[in-house]
């Protein structure tokens, strides 16, 4: 840090400025890029039913498998899908002090109490998928599928650093925390599904889905950078957030800093403001899938879900518009008040370069742009012993291809049918998220359907609702079967 007299402050001279100054810039980082993961309901599909024959919507897992009965489903409550995945624990973000609830960052939840359940990449995995309408039916010479469905997801990864470095503070060394993204996708879908058997041993399905976007969220921040010591702060940030909503607009913010004589406006994203709600989006989707009996005690089956895409006709940037750095040296501090690089004037500057880092420029409307789906790619090997033909055993993977928001679990599965009107599954999980415990219920007599099962058992839940575990999967669903 250059002086013009040979008295040079130390660092604990001004730490309160600094530390008020970057804490603001990183809680605005956060809140801009977490826009629309707030107050969501969070799901996916229920791979507890892999192996369940009496669950009639095996074909969302795999659409070469087919139903002995055809179905109608209850308008709205078909197949209704609620849960969330995360690798750090509710109870670790929120917290009992006194009898109320309080965020990590209340002064009463320790230090080392917080950061034990820290990971170095903190994953957040959200989806909801509620049927509106769906039918299944023999025809055509296989099984046939038809479903309307509204789905969300939301993927976040927040790095362990900022986590630490807004609940320690800050001290002298460099913290890198780029590698924070967020997602939030809405879409509806049209999907028609057909499977039919080739031959005594093979089975093979196909759905088609068409896609109507709704809303698409991308914020990520591909660097961030931030190095304190004695003599120097060195900041580096480049963000930027993509969106596209049928009519939306940047929530802008406006603030005057600098010195006195010297102020300029500073004009910065401060959220987002969406007048109208509509189909701003079209695509397309495929599953593919195939069942291969070996013989009477083994089976194998795989299938590829979502593999597609949704153009979007608007795209809404915001953005850093490159690399933004702050570098103290640059400044040069006079022990005169009456210079007009005073302590206090110079201060004033570095406070506005460093607001600098974290604001978000508006771009406007940049045209369309094509978004991929998250594909699954699920695998099965199902066995069933020769003394009780109604019992089997299998081993599913599932996993999810997104790049960064990717995911894998492997799940162990007892399958009984102790009668045709009813059929149960137990399975314990262990992939990305950790361990856990699913099952599924389903009674299916001629004219009343109704399953109710769980991929991740809630356990205790916040007071928000949601279980302390960070993971939690219910899904729940009534359908009319009939036929043979």
């Amino acid at each position: 840090m250059r002086m013009n007299s040979d008295i040079q402050p130390p660092l604990s001279h001004f730490p309160n400025k600094k530390m008020t100054i970057s804490m603001k810039n990183i809680k605005s980082i956060m809140s801009v890029m977490l826009l629309g993961i707030t107050a969501t309901a969070t799901a996916q599909n229920l791979n507890s039913g892999y192996f369940n024959d009496g669950y009639q919507y095996r074909h969302d897992l795999n659409p070469a498998f087919a139903n002995e009965k055809n179905y109608v489903a209850i308008p709205g409550l078909g197949n209704i899908n609620v849960g969330m995945n995360s690798n750090i624990a509710v109870d670790n973000i929120l917290y009992n002090v006194n009898g109320r609830t309080a965020l990590f960052l209340n002064p009463n939840v320790s230090t080392e109490e917080f950061l034990s359940g820290v990971n170095d990449k903190n994953k957040i995995t959200e989806e909801l998928k509620v049927q509106i309408l769906g039918a299944g039916f023999k025809a055509f010479g296989g099984y046939n599928t038809v479903e309307l469905n509204a789905r969300q997801s939301i993927d976040a990864n927040v790095p362990g650093t900022l986590l630490r470095m807004v609940k320690e503070g800050f001290e002298n060394k460099t913290y890198d925390i780029e590698g924070f993204d967020a997602n939030a996708n809405a879409y509806a879908e049209l999907a028609l599904g057909h499977s039919r058997q080739i031959n005594k041993k093979l089975r093979i399905g196909a759905k088609l889905k068409l896609l109507f976007g709704i809303a698409n969220i991308d914020a990520k921040i591909n660097r961030a950078q931030l190095t304190l010591s004695d003599n120097e702060w060195t900041g580096v940030t480049n963000a930027q957030i993509n969106t596209s909503i049928k009519s939306m607009a940047y929530e802008i913010e406006e603030k005057e800093r600098g010195p006195e004589g010297e102020t300029s406006v500073h004009q910065y994203v401060s959220g987002i403001k969406d007048d109208k709600w509509g189909v701003c989006g079209f695509g397309l989707a495929f599953d593919l899938g195939a069942e291969y009996k070996l013989d009477k005690n083994w089976t194998f089956s795989a299938a590829l879900l979502d593999l597609g895409f949704i153009g979007y006709s608007k795209n809404y940037v915001a953005s850093t518009n490159g690399d933004r750095t702050i570098n103290t040296t640059e400044y040069n501090f006079n022990v005169d008040d009456d210079a007009s690089n005073s302590f206090d004037n110079e201060m004033d500057r570095l406070t506005e370069g460093l607001s600098t880092l974290y604001e978000l420029q508006d771009n406007g409307n940049q045209g369309s742009r094509s978004k991929a789906l998250a594909a699954t790619m699920n695998l099965g090997v199902e066995y069933t012993p020769d003394f009780y033909d109604k019992l089997s055993f299998g081993l599913m993977n599932s996993t999810r291809m997104a790049g960064k928001y990717s995911w894998t679990d492997f799940r162990l599965s007892a399958n009984v049918s102790p009668c045709k009107v009813l059929s149960a599954t137990a399975n314990m999980a262990l992939g990305t998220y950790g361990a856990s415990f699913g099952w599924l219920l389903d009674l299916h007599t001629s004219g009343f359907g109704m399953f109710l099962g769980m991929d991740h058992t809630l356990g205790k839940l916040a007071k928000q609702g949601l279980p302390l575990s960070g993971r939690g999967h219910v899904s729940v669903g009534i359908n009319i079967p009939f036929g043979k």
